[in-house]
């Protein structure tokens, strides 16, 4: 695998540091090489190449909004024994701190706004005397999903590209979610409770205003973190799609606190039924640890659903 890497990289000097880290998907090792020193991911499973492509292109599309900081991904490598590994930009990292948590809300809603304010700068330009359409050279995203498939854990998110958010969550999240469901346990309730949840879902968009934004995807406290310049999130799931989406699996699990909320709220201000569309965004991340982990997530999944049909 190193011989490999190192090809690939076009260094001679690729020497293991001994920082090692990862989840419960991929491993991870940094390495000291000529141009400095890079963290490897490593997945020995069929799928890591579509995973780690997906990973990359999510990092990449954060890095080019220059609002939060990620690891600057460098390639993604088809190992000879079969699996990938992906190489990045190696950050110190340790836990986020008070002192960080301020700063993460406040570029969090700036990444969640830069598309809005890109669209909004290229409707001045094309208003202004002289400045035809097409002249700007940024890329305004109009509708939701994402130019190729992202993972979030090990399981594909289907972004083919829709008008509608309604549709798009509710279809190309939750449904393909309750599909693998039904798959694998013929969950009776779980079917008969999205039978009627998915007539629902539009009126709690009602008079609600969605300009698609780039979402991490995945934002739980495990995939967020400082370095000596600031916060640093990684491990994205993106595409582009509601902002209040991001904050559902933020709620789940802790790791951010009341000073990182003020600070996002106070640019993204609460919207009318944000706290049922926060239970409705936190059932995506239910079904898809069910997915993951088994039936212990059975109940929270349910649990919601009932919620949200009071």
């Amino acid at each position: 695998m190193e011989a490999k890497i190192k090809r690939e990289l076009g260094t001679t000097l690729l020497k293991s540091t001994g920082h090692s880290g990862g989840g419960c998907i991929s491993e991870g090792q940094s390495y000291d090489t000529d141009t400095g020193r890079v963290f490897v991911k490593i997945n020995h499973k069929s799928e890591a190449k579509l995973m780690f492509d997906g990973e990359m292109a999510g990092l990449d599309a954060i890095l080019k909004t220059q609002t939060v900081k990620v690891p600057s991904p460098v390639k993604v490598i088809e190992l000879d024994t079969g699996g990938c590994v992906f190489v990045m930009e190696h950050v110190d990292m340790r836990g986020l701190t008070n002192r960080y948590s301020k700063h993460l809300g406040e570029q969090l809603a700036d990444l969640h706004l830069h598309n809005q304010r890109l669209m909004e700068k290229v409707n001045k330009e094309q208003q202004t005397v002289g400045k035809g359409s097409g002249q700007s050279d940024v890329d305004v995203v109009e509708k939701f999903g994402f130019s190729v498939t992202t993972c979030c854990g090990y399981l594909p998110q289907e972004n083919e590209w829709q008008n509608d958010w309604v549709t798009f969550y509710s279809q190309q999240r939750l449904q393909h979610q309750l599909n693998m469901v039904e798959k694998s346990y013929g969950d009776r309730e779980a079917r008969e409770l999205w039978s009627k949840l998915q007539l629902k879902i539009p009126q709690l968009f009602k008079d609600v205003s969605i300009v698609p934004a780039l979402l991490h995807g995945d934002l739980w406290g495990g995939n967020v973190a400082e370095c000596s310049d600031g916060p640093v999130i990684f491990d994205p799931a993106c595409f582009y799609g509601h902002s209040e989406y991001e904050l559902g699996i933020a709620g789940m699990f802790g790791g951010f606190n009341s000073s990182f909320y003020s600070a996002y709220h106070a640019k993204i201000p609460k919207a009318p039924g944000f706290e049922e569309r926060n239970q409705l965004y936190q059932l995506f991340h239910y079904l898809n640890h069910w997915n993951h982990f088994g039936g212990g997530y059975r109940g929270s999944s349910v649990r919601i659903m009932k919620n949200l049909l009071k």
